[in-house]
């Protein structure tokens, strides 16, 4: 391997030191782990070395941030599971030659409206609840070298009920470019931030987490390949499930018990785009640990299966993926990319 990716590789693998375990479910602001586009949610949701024209990347991985995201603007929605209505929109600008570009992005999440009632069981009306995040990011690259250090700032909000909250969080990403072998390898460090107003006295942690990732175009064939690793920061993220124990004929129990295998697996997302720099281009994914905790046994559900294509129209260009949970939940993400430029 080329030294300065053996350097890097090594670099990143130190980032999980440098972070507590956390995973989903146990923090608050979820939402700031949701796909950031169509294109991220087809492969996967996570991806960290989408590198293109598109400022959602940055919202992933600030590293990703480049010249070619100047004056391009994204809006992006999905219609979540049941009433939840989710969307992005960022945009990026070049201020000095092909060097320096600024990126800011807003997230926004809507849970929908809920029926309210007291310990009594009194109706006390109905209420809502939302919440933002607004960022801004920067990508400097390292010297003459391949490497890329990207940071942004997140500003987020809450109002759940008559509680809200308001926290601020950063993303840290790195990433190397062999232009060589079409080659991108990254490592981001995302929502490392504080709770400031906590919903309550007691503050809740945010939901950080460690994504490594790496892709390739082969310059003879029409596709790039991504691999995506998620929640480095923590190992045992493979649960057992009592819905799979095993009973033999005399009554003896085998549980569900996913060992080191399954921990390995479980946090792997993969993905492969096809024609990636044409006008048209197609997605697939397949987060195999969306798979595994969302499948049912005896029945071909394709959780954790994902697809999205793309379509330019002059400046304009139109993104959909679709991505599938089990048989009664899927979600269609729906976006556009506008280059303002002249």
């Amino acid at each position: 391997m080329h030294l300065k990716a053996r350097w890097f590789c090594s670099l990143i693998f130190l980032i999980p030191i440098l972070a507590s375990a956390q995973i989903g479910g146990q923090n608050t602001y979820q939402f700031l782990n949701l796909p950031v586009s169509p294109r991220h949610a087809a492969l996967g949701g996570k991806n960290v070395t989408l590198n293109n024209y598109d400022p959602s990347s940055a919202l992933n991985n600030p590293a990703l941030i480049n010249y070619k995201m100047d004056n391009q603007l994204a809006v992006n929605y999905m219609n979540f599971v049941g009433d939840i209505n989710y969307g992005t929109a960022s945009y990026a600008y070049l201020f000095d030659r092909r060097t320096r570009v600024l990126q800011a992005g807003i997230t926004y999440i809507n849970y929908g409206s809920f029926d309210g009632f007291d310990e009594n069981a009194n109706s006390t009306g109905t209420f809502t609840g939302n919440e933002a995040a607004l960022s801004i990011g920067y990508q400097q690259k390292l010297g003459r070298s391949d490497f890329h250090l990207g940071a942004n700032v997140k500003f987020i909000t809450s109002k759940l009920e008559n509680f809200t909250s308001f926290g601020i969080a950063s993303d840290i990403g790195l990433s190397y470019k062999y232009d060589r072998w079409n080659l991108i390898v990254s490592g981001v460090v995302r929502n490392l931030g504080y709770q400031i107003k906590p919903f309550n006295e007691i503050r809740e942690d945010l939901p950080l987490e460690v994504v490594l990732g790496v892709s390739q175009k082969f310059r003879k064939l029409p596709f790039r390949w991504h691999i995506t690793i998620e929640n480095v920061q923590e190992w045992d993220i493979a649960f057992g499930n009592s819905a799979r124990d095993e009973v033999d004929l005399n009554g003896n129990v085998t549980e569900d018990d996913p060992g080191f295998f399954a921990n390995i697996t479980r946090r792997t997302i993969l993905g492969i785009e096809f024609f990636p720099d044409s006008g048209f281009n197609i997605q697939l994914g397949y987060n195999l640990r969306r798979a595994e905790e969302l499948r049912i046994e005896d029945q071909r559900s394709f959780a954790g299966l994902s697809g999205g294509l793309s379509i330019k129209f002059n400046k304009v260009r139109i993104n959909y993926s679709y991505t599938r949970f089990n048989r009664a939940a899927n979600t269609s993400f729906f976006g556009v990319s506008i280059d303002l430029s002249r």
